[in-house]
């Protein structure tokens, strides 16, 4: 049976920082789920989360959408995300990398710098694929009903975009199916909860089924 949990984006933050670090002195965060299901908004309040911790700072966010060469790079951007931050990382370097311009079809020519830091959250489809496993120290996966999540993405970027989303949406589940993500995720949050909360503090997340095994502590509401 599967129970939904309300949990305080603070605790997370505390007990993320209590977990080991697996990329050289960084703890990875991944925050995967299909598009519009709300990861940039929980990658966005978990590092808001952990810079409000008693000497805490905000943490380097990356997107993937930023990484990608295009609708056609859905899977293949993943070497830059290697070579550019997460091999840097890995050796106590920080990284850099160029962000993607969807209005210009083009990478700009100013490098986003990723500092050695506590904590790198990554942010987007596939991010918590199983090539970086063995170096999460969180797996968050976010999901929300596929209408919900389709009426999201083109009140956001427009209908213009609507043949292109549902191309990347069938990628999306073969991919997600292929790879078995949600299983071995340590979160599955709820991106569009029934449960009343303070959402700007609070996030709901599942607790039982398939997931129950990878959770790595219990939630709770504090």
């Amino acid at each position: 049976m599967t129970v939904a949990v309300v949990e305080a984006y603070a605790g997370l933050a505390r007990r993320l920082l209590a977990r080991p670090a697996r990329l050289g002195r960084t703890r990875l965060v991944a925050v995967d789920g299909p598009s519009g299901a709300g990861k940039s908004v929980f990658a966005t309040r978990l590092a808001d989360a952990l810079a409000a911790l008693p000497g805490g700072a905000p943490p380097p966010v990356v997107h993937t959408d930023d990484l990608l060469d295009g609708w056609d790079d859905q899977f293949t951007f993943w070497h830059r995300l290697e070579e550019c931050v997460l091999a840097p990382l890995r050796a106590g370097r920080p990284g850099a990398y160029h962000r993607y311009s969807w209005v210009r079809r083009a990478f700009l020519p100013r490098a986003v710098p990723v500092p050695v830091a506590p904590v790198l959250l990554v942010e987007g489809v596939s991010a918590a694929r199983a090539a970086v496993r063995p170096e999460l120290s969180l797996a968050v996966y976010v999901t929300a009903p596929a209408r919900l999540r389709l009426s999201r993405a083109l009140r956001r970027d427009g209908p213009a975009i609507l043949p292109e989303l549902r191309r990347w949406h069938a990628g999306e589940r073969e991919h997600f199916a292929a790879d078995d993500t949600a299983a071995h995720a340590d979160l599955v949050v709820d991106g569009a909860p029934a449960l009343p909360h303070d959402a700007r503090h609070y996030f709901v997340h599942r607790v039982g089924g398939a997931t129950s095994g990878a959770l790595a502590w219990p939630g709770t509401a504090g």
